[in-house]
């Protein structure tokens, strides 16, 4: 792994309107930290050398709350979706050949040790995109996990776009992506806002990349609490419990 440049994208600039709160969502403290802060930690480390935060509501909090990281940041000022937030990452990025880790701002909870093994299995297995997954007891508001008749992930299907067999799919998408930086380079700017929301969706990159015969695995979380994200003010209430238990769990 160490022969590869490692770098992460951390989408923080949502400004997360189910908090009920005029605290960017990534700001929230959770066992004393930022939100944001709990991710950076992770990725740091997990042995990620460089590290881009995507920010854009209350941008100026959240680069003071990361003062004294060697951070950069790519400022998202219209919020026009994941895909959008990494082209705007990807517009620092000068060198054509590595590993793009993409997570999320608000998930708190994915441990070094997991974030490494991830990684490790991506590179180990020449893959342009490794998804990570997770089973989980309770898939409803999660993108579905669709595998073809070998076992091969073809799509990340979302809920509202879901067939009645699909809805029953207990593996879910994370939000979280490694990426070999030139199949990403190649496909990234082939994203469309052809949706009713008219934004770029990340989770399309992996249906282009497959459109385009790329290679695609997924590497399954070993607890699934892994990839929650904080939404609301009783998932942070909850977050305290869960990181004292997956801090205890092997």
């Amino acid at each position: 792994m160490s022969e590869q440049q490692l770098i992460s994208i951390i989408l923080a600039a949502g400004q997360g309107t189910r908090m009920k709160s005029d605290l960017a969502k990534v700001l929230h403290p959770l066992a004393g930290r930022p939100l944001i802060r709990h991710v950076l930690d992770c990725a740091l480390q997990a042995g990620l050398q460089r590290n881009i935060v995507v920010v854009g509501f209350q941008k100026e909090q959240v680069n003071e709350a990361l003062r004294g990281y060697a951070v950069e940041f790519a400022e998202q000022n219209q919020q026009n979706g994941t895909g959008h937030a990494v082209q705007l990452a990807l517009e620092h990025v000068n060198e054509t050949e590595g590993v793009v880790v993409v997570l999320s701002g608000d998930s708190p909870f994915l441990r070094p040790s997991t974030l490494r093994a991830f990684i490790r299995q991506h590179v180990s297995s020449n893959c342009d995109c490794t998804v990570l997954t997770a089973i989980v007891p309770d898939p409803g508001g999660y993108g579905r996990i669709v595998r073809d008749a070998s076992g091969r992930i073809v799509a990340i299907r979302e809920e509202k776009d879901c067939s009645q067999e699909e809805e029953r799919i207990s593996e879910v998408n994370s939000g979280m992506y490694c990426f070999r930086l030139p199949a990403l380079l190649s496909c990234v700017g082939l994203l469309s806002d052809d949706n009713v929301q008219r934004e770029l969706y990340l989770t399309d990159v992996v249906r282009i990349m497959h459109s385009k015969g790329m290679q695609l695995g997924t590497f399954t979380a070993p607890d699934w609490r892994e990839i929650l994200g904080i939404n609301t003010v009783e998932q942070l209430k909850e977050g305290e419990r869960i990181l004292k238990e997956l801090s205890e769990a092997p």
